[in-house]
């Protein structure tokens, strides 16, 4: 197979998982775990898996000068990104919380424009604009069906642009080290942050982590094995063959994956049935969203030559 190919289906593989991953987490929470709880044991287990996999294919390690670059991008990439999604997913529906994610090509374009200087041409802007406005009319939506949360839909949206400032303050850490020291780094100061959280210690001693299901700890073990630890290696994998651009379009697939394995779970009982927080008029917002960041990554296909 080719590295081109594998690459595509690593890409494929990581957001299948994403999509997967709004389903089962929020069949967690709250009833097993608080999201505090969740996002600390995710941190955790992360952190180890990357540290013994850093330990024996790179011996490298962070100057002392970029220890502040990577600080704030443990807050931003794992603590406070992390926070707002599962509080976010806990309070929202797993379509609403896809479909936001998708803003993230959106919200990288904004901050790359005042932080790093890059600039926003006419069609960035249009559909900077269009993916806004499906943002802003579905979070309005948000609490007139089943399991939506206007609150949630906030911290969803929090999360998208928490991990935009991440992208964007990680590039040069990704240019100057191998990416998996740079996660390794990450990833620890972002578990330091998460059990530093005071809610997350009261929380963690009042879980009652005996009465939890084998069921419950296979999608616990899933989250923090498979959507943490093997999607940041694939994903990778994947830049170091494609380009930033084609990788990016790949979160089209999120919100399709959600709708797919909402009912597919169902069939087989591995969660509750949230299908029923998938409607015609999110859909609709969806497709706008996707316009806009379709517009934004592709900016050379609408210039005249």
């Amino acid at each position: 197979m080719k590295p081109a190919l594998k690459a595509h289906l690593a890409l494929f593989v990581v957001n299948a998982f994403y999509g997967a991953n709004h389903i089962l987490a929020k069949g967690v929470m709250p009833i097993y775990l608080t999201p505090n709880v969740f996002i600390a044991m995710r941190a955790v287990g992360a952190t180890l898996l990357f540290w013994i996999t850093k330990s024996f294919f790179i011996k490298e390690s962070i100057e002392r000068k970029d220890l502040l670059r990577i600080a704030i991008c443990g807050f931003f990439g794992v603590a406070n990104n992390q926070l707002f999604f599962f509080h976010g997913l806990s309070l929202s529906s797993s379509i609403n919380a896809s479909i936001i994610m998708t803003l993230n090509p959106i919200m990288v374009a904004i901050l790359a424009y005042f932080i790093l200087k890059e600039s926003i041409g006419k069609v960035k802007l249009t559909g900077i604009i269009i993916g806004a406005v499906g943002a802003i009319l579905l979070t309005l939506t948000a609490g007139t069906g089943k399991g939506d949360s206007v609150l949630g839909d906030f911290f969803l949206l929090i999360n998208a642009l928490s991990y935009g400032i991440y992208l964007v303050a990680v590039k040069p850490l990704m240019q100057k080290y191998s990416p998996l020291t740079v996660i390794t780094y990450v990833f620890t100061f972002g578990m330091c942050y998460v059990l530093l959280f005071p809610p997350t210690l009261f929380d963690i001693l009042t879980t009652d982590f005996l009465a939890i299901p084998a069921g419950i700890w296979a999608k616990i073990a899933f989250v923090v094995v498979g959507v943490t630890f093997l999607v940041y290696l694939l994903t990778v994998y994947a830049l170091k063959q494609l380009t930033a651009s084609v990788s990016s379009t790949y979160i089209y697939m999120q919100p399709v994956m959600v709708i797919f394995f909402s009912y597919v779970f169902v069939v087989f009982g591995i969660s509750d049935d949230y299908s029923t927080t998938i409607t015609l008029e999110k859909l609709l917002y969806m497709l706008l969203i996707f316009a806009g960041v379709f517009l934004v990554i592709n900016p050379k296909m609408f210039k005249r030559s």
